[in-house]
């Protein structure tokens, strides 16, 4: 059974670890409140995993572990339990870059975005699922949904993220049920134009 926001709460607050900030290069603070300072640009990016399909952990992985897939996309969780009530990513099942989707998974891509956060408020006393597309760690196409607890506004806004990383993991049975809530909403959610 998923966990109440007050249970979530409970569970963590006194429980808190504080990340490896301090090993981040896009950290954008020294300490807690210290800008790090911006430095110039080094040349081209540094490459990302699976450039040019080569090495690709995504593409290797293919459907294992999926919560759901189909001929074009595949939703997988991360691969342990995180702080947040859901992680969950939209891979397409070809190795392209975001600005890489033909025009017909751009058409498809609306209407999974939705499919798909609709699936992760279906958990329950979720106040928000964050839909992140960054890119910069991998060159597969993939877009992060991040659910928070309804009432816990310190998770608000864009350091969702780096909250993940500060609570402690979900236990594992909370977050398996979780994932099961998730991807039983999308395999009987309907599958209008995707």
């Amino acid at each position: 059974m998923p966990e109440s926001p007050e249970e979530f709460w409970e569970r963590t607050h006194g429980a808190l670890r504080p990340p490896p900030v301090e090993e981040w290069d896009t950290w954008p603070f020294v300490g807690a409140v210290q800008p790090r300072p911006l430095l110039p640009p080094q040349g081209a990016d540094l490459p990302r995993q699976g450039e040019g399909g080569v090495g690709c952990t995504a593409c290797a992985q293919g459907v294992d572990g999926a919560l759901w897939h189909d001929d074009r996309w595949i939703v997988r969780p991360l691969p342990q339990p995180s702080g947040l009530p859901c992680v969950v990513l939209l891979y397409t099942r070809e190795h392209l870059d975001f600005h890489e989707l033909p025009e017909e998974l751009q058409a498809e891509l609306g209407p999974l975005l939705v499919r798909i956060q609709r699936a992760v408020y279906a958990i329950g006393d979720i106040g928000n699922v964050h839909v992140l597309r960054i890119g910069d760690g991998s060159e597969h196409c993939h877009v992060w949904f991040m659910a928070r607890p309804t009432g816990i506004h310190q998770l608000q806004s864009g350091f969702a993220q780096i909250w993940d990383d500060v609570l402690p993991p979900l236990p594992a049975d909370v977050w398996r049920a979780n994932l099961e809530i998730v991807g039983r909403e999308l395999a009987d959610a309907p599958r209008k134009g995707v």
